[in-house]
């Protein structure tokens, strides 16, 4: 890990809470950190000193937007007057801003001792790495921003190795970052790897829309076998094929905390479908998989279901083309697994080819209930173990397609669960079906009615 230099001297009261000194000592490392970008130093030098006009102030006594705007004219930028109407709110959306990185600079400067954000979008914003640098020193200090969207700013290699640093050493409480379109390579991918190895706090992270291929696959394959905290990991549109595809399937298959993985418009072809059918048969915690557009012909699509076979864990997967076999492949899963639910967009390269039409499955359990005597919500309220009128949703798709009274194949449960849980909550709501009883008729109109 040595190689990687990501060692480096860090405070003693790193970690503790902020207090004015702490912000004081954070907010002189980000003033005088050398503008590396300009080979030649400006003739004004208050972009690397804390000169302010008032000299019987300084930038620890004061806070919020007094110090935001003293920060802009020390960098010498324009403020966003969105920033300053919104620091006390829990949301800061400075996503399409142009700020750059002095601007990021002067963000960091009074976000080093704001306390009620906790989510940050800084999303195409021009930060590049020398913004990434700022960003970091303030969230070594800011224990209260959770959650940061810096996608699409242009980071490359020196902003990779900027967060990795912060991810090695677990000196912030992000527990959520977005990281899409940073133009990240091979070599950023050996950062991220190395470094999450050992970070127990980010459960979130997005890599989409980079440009990791083989390499990077087999680096991050090694991340997944070894990483004990990530919960959510989007791949999705790299260049994961071949050994790269194996190599992260390899680290899914070791991996036990990780949830939901996408991983679509990489070409893992029918040798990446193998492997990750190979992880299916032992990951225990795999809720979601996304392998939309991966050049998965009948051969791979077969060696997956393998794996579907003997997975307990998994609930959703996500295919657009799909073909006939792998139907009626799924068809035999899902006997087993009937908690497991597809999700594709066509067949056989028919996408717009007229379904089969099926009778509606409301309508036939309505013919059932009417038949019987029965009411809907008796019907619903029987698979309700816990008694508050919410179902799991792969709970009740186990006991519609287990049930033997009213014949229904996956595909109408599937759509019958798209019907009632619209909202994609995960429960089946059937409180709307409750019919109050009616009230019980008066003694003498039950007599009146007797006589007659």
């Amino acid at each position: 890990m040595d190689y990687l230099n990501f060692d480096y001297e860090e405070d003693e009261d790193e970690n503790a809470e902020m207090s004015e000194g702490t912000v004081s000592v954070e907010i002189q490392s980000l003033t005088e950190a050398t503008d590396t970008a300009e080979e030649k130093p400006r003739e004004d030098s208050s972009d690397t000193d804390l000169e302010i006009e008032d000299p019987e102030r300084s930038f620890a006594t004061i806070k919020g937007p007094e110090l935001y705007l003293e920060a802009c004219k020390l960098v010498g930028v324009v403020p966003v007057s969105y920033f300053i109407r919104n620091m006390e709110e829990p949301v800061m959306n400075l996503n399409h801003h142009g700020i750059g990185p002095k601007g990021t600079k002067a963000l960091a400067i009074a976000l080093v001792s704001n306390t009620t954000i906790t989510h940050l979008e800084l999303e195409d914003n021009w930060i590049l790495g020398e913004g990434t640098t700022y960003l970091v020193q303030m969230l070594r200090e800011n224990c209260y921003i959770q959650e940061m969207n810096i996608s699409n700013n242009h980071l490359n290699t020196d902003g990779a190795e900027a967060i990795c640093r912060m991810f090695y050493h677990n000196t912030s409480n992000i527990r959520a970052i977005q990281l899409a379109g940073n133009n990240f390579r091979e070599e950023s991918a050996q950062y991220f790897s190395e470094s999450l190895m050992v970070n127990y706090r980010v459960i979130e992270l997005d890599l989409s829309h980079n440009e990791f291929f083989e390499k990077a696959g087999e680096q991050l394959g090694q991340m997944l076998a070894n990483n004990e905290a990530l919960e959510v990991l989007n791949l999705s549109w790299n260049h994961l094929r071949m050994k790269g595809a194996v190599a992260l399937s390899a680290g899914l298959r070791a991996n036990g905390t990780l949830r939901v993985l996408n991983v679509a418009w990489n070409g893992f072809g029918n040798e990446g479908a193998f492997a990750l059918g190979e992880a299916l048969k032992v990951n225990t915690s795999l809720n979601e998989l996304d392998i939309t557009s991966n050049h998965i012909n009948n051969e791979g699509a077969i060696k997956l279901s393998k794996g579907l076979e003997l997975n307990g864990s998994l609930r959703i997967l996500k295919n657009v083309l799909v073909s006939n076999s792998f139907i009626r492949l799924l068809d035999s899963v899902a006997e087993a697994h009937p908690e497991l639910d597809v999700i594709y967009g066509g067949v056989g390269g028919h996408i717009a080819k007229k379904p089969l039409q099926r009778p509606d499955a409301m309508k036939l359990i309505q013919y059932y209930l009417d038949s019987n005597k029965l009411r809907l919500w008796d019907f619903f309220k029987n698979m309700d173990k816990y008694g508050n009128m919410k179902i799991p949703v792969a709970e009740f798709r186990r006991a519609m397609l287990w049930q033997s009274k009213i014949p229904l194949n996956r595909e109408q449960v599937t759509e019958l669960v798209r019907k009632l849980d619209r909202g994609r909550t995960g429960y089946v709501d059937y409180s709307h079906f409750k019919v109050e009883e009616p009230e019980p008729k008066p003694k003498e109109e039950e007599e009146e009615e007797e006589e007659v």
